[in-house]
């Protein structure tokens, strides 16, 4: 198993951190690949929550090396919030933490912008950590990647450059004060000083462990539903959560991936602006918000909650290469006498076949729903598949029939050990 990728199945939020943290056990490295401080996954160790925007979610399993690779775009101050996090509960990171010297750097204008940009134009819902326009500067070629910290002339004239439109863009348009160039240049100068014993090639560091038999776990942040290419455009992220994104976003050839795994929700959420068929917005999205806490762990916006859509999975699936499922937040349907299942689309007295990939189909078509007994019983200290409700079971396998992926791992409630691995 060189390269196991952790895929976000629907629109984030799935709990990917905890299935990570189970599995980091039994590998040499974790890998973050995209997205940036916008991520927000929470471990539950014991008592103790720990929530993590930049970090892998391995950072906990103390033989475990963390990548953060050149697709994340990072910024100074959340990485070093995290890292002093960490650190106050006596984790030391020396050694276990590698930054790609690739990786693009968030900076104060990118948040700026974020935050005006959503205030005065289009809502698309995003986090305001800038995440955005540190993207769209990475791709007209105008960014500033961490290896640019080690020189102070070759940093000065990029952020100038940089400074000399986006402050343009912040008198003009949106009335504010400009920022100054070298208040910049001492703060990134001073983050350098700070992360420069974590920065390499992570590429190069990768493909030799590979090389040498080590096993990676290639973790993404939000789901693949919120992908720049494939997802609810325009209301998705600025990066590739799908499992593509992998490659690219960690310098690795796709002949090391042997194992994809979807991280999948019992029912759905989302939070943000956007296309949602399933969304439940009567006391049913009320109650599931409630029993599953569905608040984001990076904003703490509500999120909006839903029933479980099958024609979104099928289409998550065929695009990341899904081949088997870690079905979480299972206990959360605990509370219902009967549960719905989205099993298709209507849309002008049609069928669909797919996944509709423009905003107004999925605002206009009607989900075709069945649905199955609920259980009634709590779930959280079950340790074994076969002690679950028979209705829990018959769930389980509902899903892997109108999806066609089975199911390995159940997920119980957040603590490591309410993890259930399905065959075992």
């Amino acid at each position: 198993m060189p390269v196991h990728i952790i895929v976000g199945s629907q629109w984030g939020d799935e709990g990917k951190g905890k299935i990570v943290d189970h599995l980091s056990e039994h590998v040499d490295i974790v890998a973050r690949y995209q997205g940036g401080a916008n991520a927000g996954h929470t471990v539950v160790i014991g008592k103790q929550e720990y929530i993590l925007h930049l970090i892998p979610s391995g950072i906990f399993s103390e033989n475990v090396t963390c990548v953060i690779g050149n697709g994340v775009v990072v910024d100074p101050a959340a990485l070093l919030e995290e890292i002093e996090m960490l650190r106050s509960f006596g984790m030391d990171i020396k050694g276990r933490l590698l930054i790609s010297h690739n990786a693009h750097l968030i900076m104060p204008y990118h948040k700026l912008l974020d935050t005006l940009r959503e205030e005065q134009g289009a809502k698309i819902g995003t986090t305001g950590r800038g995440i955005g326009p540190a993207y769209i500067d990475k791709f007209t070629r105008t960014g500033i990647r961490i290896v640019d910290l080690l020189d102070r002339d070759i940093l000065r004239t990029k952020i100038k450059a940089n400074l000399d439109e986006k402050n343009k863009m912040l008198k003009q348009i949106y009335g504010k004060e400009e920022l100054k160039l070298e208040s910049i240049i001492e703060q990134y100068q001073e983050f350098d000083k700070q992360i420069d014993e974590l920065i390499t090639d992570t590429s190069y560091y990768l493909n030799t462990a590979l090389a040498e038999g080590k096993t990676v776990l290639a973790e993404g942040a939000q789901g693949a539903l919120l992908d720049i290419d494939h997802g609810t455009y325009p209301y998705v992220t600025s990066s590739n959560p799908t499992s593509g994104g992998a490659c690219t976003g960690l310098g690795i050839p796709p002949t090391f991936i042997t194992k994809i795994t979807g991280i999948v929700k019992a029912y759905t959420t989302r939070v943000g602006n956007g296309p949602f068929p399933t969304e439940l917005t009567g006391d049913d999205g009320e109650q599931l918000r409630r029993w599953g806490n569905e608040f984001g762990a990076t904003t703490g916006r509500p999120r909006r909650c839903g029933w479980f859509d099958a024609m979104l999975l099928q289409y998550s699936a065929r695009i990341n290469g899904i081949r088997e499922m870690a079905l979480t937040k299972l206990d959360v349907l605990s509370h219902f006498d009967e549960i719905s299942i989205c099993t298709g689309y209507r849309l002008n007295g049609k069928m669909l076949k797919t996944f509709p990939s423009d905003e107004k189909r999925l605002n206009n078509l009607i989900p075709v729903y069945e649905t199955v007994p609920g259980w009634k019983q709590s779930l959280t200290e079950i340790k074994q598949y076969c002690d679950l409700p028979a209705q829990a079971k018959q769930y389980v396998a509902r899903l892997e029939e109108l999806t066609g992926i089975p199911v390995r791992i159940v997920s119980v409630g957040a603590r490591r050990d309410q993890t259930i691995f399905k065959d075992v």
